[in-house]
């Protein structure tokens, strides 16, 4: 998912309207866990990016959303960018020592 949420040009009011992009967000994460693992993959990672928009976008990591998203909306932009791209991930198995 690439998407830019609009946060101003809405009918909420703009802290409403960035719950509704974490809810977004939340709702996406959950249908793409639900999808069937590949064979030889354990589990699905996420490789997400969030920002005021795609050129400012960071890399973070997936349990940091609505910190990020409350972090950007804190600066007051017109918009929120999110990227979220699901891949296969392997579990690395632990050494024993």
């Amino acid at each position: 998912m690439k998407k830019t949420f609009n946060i101003t040009g809405t009918t909420h009011k703009p802290d409403r309207q960035v719950e509704l992009v974490k809810h977004e967000i939340n709702k996406y994460l959950a249908r793409e866990r639900r999808k069937a693992v590949p064979a030889g993959a354990d589990f699905w990672d996420f490789a997400c990016k969030c920002g005021a928009n795609s050129n400012s976008a960071t890399a973070i990591l997936v349990t940091e959303f609505s910190k990020k998203v409350d972090e950007v909306a804190a600066n007051k932009p017109d918009t929120i960018y999110v990227e979220i791209i699901a891949k296969p991930g392997t579990r690395e198995k632990k050494s024993s020592d």
